[in-house]
């Protein structure tokens, strides 16, 4: 055999090794998991990410005045929320396009994403528009929209059970069936120091606004099981708000579950009303998070947005 035809082998050979690896590095990556939250969820990253598996936070932008937030890690929330403290036109937030979640979508098999509340926000709806064009491209691939109903504190939950899940070697199927019951035994508690921004938004009266802000109350609420925010007592101070959140923690059926709560700037509230939870509840895990951009819009200085396990 001539040194040419030699070559001409061994390039070949080359080139058929080269091909045959790409296409196990795009077969791996195709098998890969996806848990994607818009911005309605707090984490910027998941720690202990299970194998194959990839986060992405998909974010919404918000409009204080004339200036547009994109609500991701790079985000500056102090300045963002002092800008909305100044302005005396009303706040408002978008949600992520269509395109934007089909992007997030890419090189997996397996993709579930959780959205905020369809009653708060367009993105549940974006998702599932992206999720129906995507679908026609991409026939084989896997893909679980879930409407949380809710915001912050129970949208973690649900996006770190996702990861356990995953991490426990679930198939597709079992995934979503898993993490459906899941939501159905998850809720969320709100309590809000500040209402300036609900006010501006045509949400809450003036005048409740202002006695909120005169008489020092705080507003204790939760997320109904439609999605909207339902208001369960107006208490005076922040110790009654903690014993407030705690009354209404166990009237709903907290056992002692994984709770996460995702706060603006409110550390002291949370060291008491965990001290309150852990004298019942000895192992009670309670995570806690700073609120994400847009949580903080909502939630606003000194609010927090609790999921618990009931």
């Amino acid at each position: 055999m001539d040194s040419i035809a030699l070559h001409d082998i061994i390039v070949k050979e080359d080139i058929l090794l080269v091909n045959v690896h790409f296409y196990t590095i795009m077969r791996y990556e195709l098998m890969k998991w996806k848990i994607i939250a818009d911005s309605g969820c707090d984490y910027r990253s998941l720690d202990n990410l299970a194998p194959d598996t990839e986060f992405v936070s998909v974010p919404l932008t918000i409009q204080v005045g004339e200036t547009i937030y994109t609500d991701d890690a790079q985000l500056n929330i102090d300045q963002m929320m002092e800008e909305m403290y100044a302005t005396t036109t009303a706040s408002k937030s978008a949600c992520p396009s269509p395109d934007d979640y089909m992007k997030s979508f890419e090189g997996a098999e397996n993709i579930v994403v959780v959205t905020i509340t369809g009653t708060l926000s367009g993105s549940y709806n974006s998702a599932e528009v992206a999720k129906k064009i995507y679908l026609e491209e991409h026939p084989n691939t896997n893909i679980h929209v879930i409407n949380s109903l809710s915001a912050g504190g129970e949208v973690d939950l649900i996006v770190r059970k996702l990861n356990q899940l995953v991490a426990e070697g679930l198939d597709f199927d079992q995934v979503v069936d898993v993490i459906t019951t899941y939501q159905s035994k998850t809720k969320l508690l709100f309590v809000l120091a500040k209402v300036d921004n609900l006010v501006k938004n045509g949400r809450l009266s003036k005048l409740l606004g202002t006695v909120v802000g005169l008489l020092n109350i705080r507003m204790v609420g939760e997320a109904s099981k439609t999605g909207t925010l339902e208001l369960l007592q107006k208490a005076r101070g922040q110790k009654k708000a903690i014993k407030a959140a705690f009354y209404e923690l166990i009237k709903a059926g907290y056992a002692g579950g994984h709770i996460t709560i995702a706060h603006r700037n409110n550390e002291k509230f949370i060291e008491q009303f965990s001290a309150l939870v852990r004298e019942k509840f000895a192992h009670a895990m309670i995570e806690v998070l700073p609120t994400s951009g847009l949580c903080s819009f909502y939630a606003e200085e000194g609010g927090l947005l609790m999921g618990y396990e009931i």
